[in-house]
């Protein structure tokens, strides 16, 4: 069902309301952690969950600023929303079948700030990628492109893990065994490859509750007509 009156403005004070939560969220993780001790940013800051939100908050604040500057969605944008709504989807899917079942925070002691970065952020930067329409066509080619991101991080985390020790998610620790890591990385890579292509392909689509009222973004030049 289609939303009449196009309510741009609740929509853009959605987003940047959902930035400002992630990025406070992200503060009062820092701040907690800073008052139990020096705080060592590449373990803070190393957590996919942190990372996935900081991309998100990005995304919502650089969409929120192109509505209010009333120009279109370029591709390049497109790309960084698909990328947030991608990673922010596996947050939450990992956090509720791998994590919580476990009772680990994920780098996310705050009870309150856990539930921001790890359940509501996920839903909303996913629900404001299909509901609204702002958002340029991206043709599946570009996968690749958004699985640069989760496949450096693995690479770090596992070379990490194999030379100081620290891994941010128990499901990665060598301790387990090489071949249990492995399977999980390729189940993630699996569920990585398959929410990236759904991700495109609602890309392709009208938003479900309210469309654009921007000008199509094309990925490609037409093709001219014959005469």
């Amino acid at each position: 069902m289609m939303v009449r009156g196009r309510p741009w403005p609740i929509v853009t004070a959605v987003r940047l309301s959902g930035a400002a939560a992630i990025l406070i969220a992200i503060v009062a993780t820092h701040l907690d952690v800073a008052s139990r001790g020096p705080v060592n940013p590449f373990n803070l800051y190393g957590y996919f969950t942190v990372q996935s939100n900081l991309i998100g908050a990005g995304a919502l604040l650089a969409t929120a600023s192109t509505r209010l500057a009333r120009r279109a969605h370029s591709v390049p944008l497109g790309l960084f929303r698909a990328l947030a709504a991608t990673c922010l989807a596996i947050v939450g899917i990992v956090y509720a079948v791998l994590l919580a079942p476990l009772g680990v925070a994920g780098g996310v002691p705050v009870p309150w700030a856990n539930t921001v970065l790890h359940i509501v952020s996920p839903i909303l930067v996913t629900a404001d990628w299909v509901l609204v329409g702002d958002r340029p066509r991206l043709p599946r080619a570009r996968t690749w492109l958004i699985l640069l991101y989760p496949a450096g991080w693995t690479g770090v985390v596992l070379i990490r893990g194999a030379t100081d020790g620290w891994v941010p998610y128990p499901f990665l620790d060598p301790a387990q065994g090489y071949g249990v890591v492995a399977l999980y990385c390729l189940a993630i890579l699996v569920l990585f490859v398959g929410m990236s292509l759904a991700v495109l392909r609602i890309s392709r689509s009208h938003g479900l509750v309210l469309r654009s009222n921007d000008p199509p973004v094309l990925t490609q030049a037409p093709a001219r007509r014959e005469r």
